[in-house]
């Protein structure tokens, strides 16, 4: 995989993203390698980990993302993802994560139809996973899209994480 070029056609597509809506949503995104052949926009806010430790790396952190890698190239695939990580640990909250990840998914199958192969049958620490079909020429459309479709559905995150303040 030519990492440079999808670095790059990640960043354009987070560049797409809605400032003004990220901004009133307080959601961050970045691109970033995960491993050396797989490349993720992860969504986040600061508020979904804990003070001083940083959201991509942090022990206990939720964040959306959306990735490819040699393999889902081959496969014609973009992968995504909720990841809920160590939620006990989230000063603040009293957090159960399978009560967490229960309460979220409940919230969020009015938007299940929304979201191509979704899958919400999973352990506590994936909230949702799915993917979808692409082509070279239209993944970057697809990342944006996907993106979007997140920043529709944040706020369940931050509904469920009130319910454990």
């Amino acid at each position: 995989m030519d990492t440079s070029f999808y670095l790059d056609k990640f960043q354009k597509a987070a560049d797409r993203l809605d400032k003004k809506l990220l901004g009133e949503k307080e959601v961050e995104a970045a691109v970033v390698m995960y491993g050396e052949d797989c490349v993720v926009l992860k969504l986040f806010k600061r508020l979904w980990t804990n003070q001083f430790q940083n959201p991509l790396t942090s022990e206990s952190r939720i964040f959306f993302s959306a990735w490819i890698s040699d393999s889902t190239l081959e496969e014609q695939k973009i992968l995504y993802n909720i990841h809920a990580l160590k939620l006990r640990q989230l000063k603040g909250y009293s957090i159960q994560s399978r009560k967490f990840a229960d309460i979220f998914r409940d919230s969020f199958k009015d938007f299940e139809h929304k979201w191509e192969n979704v899958n919400v049958k999973l352990g506590p620490q994936t909230l949702m996973e799915g993917w979808l079909k692409t082509d070279s020429e239209n993944f970057q459309d697809e990342i944006l899209k996907l993106g979007n479709r997140f920043l529709e559905i944040e706020y369940l995150v931050d509904n469920t994480l009130a319910r454990f303040k």
